[in-house]
């Protein structure tokens, strides 16, 4: 089984070439299936659109949301294809972790010229080994 930082370099090394060959401004069903087909090809079990149930005060709420990528069961990927990511893009992909108790998560925003400027790293409750550049949040004052 791969480690985490593996899995998240190479789903980052095939987002970057799928952009720069498709280039920006797709849907992101596009960019997702195609993500998901070349990461299943190198060997990835990867889960498309998978439903997440969550329960308050007693209440079950089936598919409560939906992860766009889930890369062996372990690496949470949520798809973009916006001029630029906001605030509310990566608190969304916290919660996930947070809910789903997963350890990282990448967000990937294929919208924008370039797409190493629309690539975060986020980590729950994970050592990461990410350059700062590359994350949302700081742990431990980082």
């Amino acid at each position: 089984m791969k480690d985490i930082d593996t899995i998240s370099g190479d789903v980052i090394d095939v987002s970057l070439r799928l952009h720069r060959d498709l280039g920006p401004g797709l849907l992101e069903t596009v960019y997702e299936t195609v993500l998901a087909a070349k990461l299943a090809a190198m060997g990835y079990e990867v889960a498309r659109q998978v439903a997440v149930p969550i329960e308050f005060e007693g209440l079950r709420f089936d598919a409560a949301f939906r992860i766009d990528l889930l890369v062996d069961h372990r690496l949470i990927v949520e798809i973009k294809s916006v001029e630029q990511l906001n605030p509310a893009h990566a608190k969304q992909l916290l919660t996930y972790l947070r809910l789903t108790g997963q350890p990282v998560g990448l967000l990937l925003n294929f919208g924008g010229e370039t797409l190493k400027e629309g690539i975060r790293r986020l980590v729950n409750n994970h050592k990461s080994s990410a350059p700062p550049r590359l994350r949302a949040n700081k742990i431990n004052g980082e």
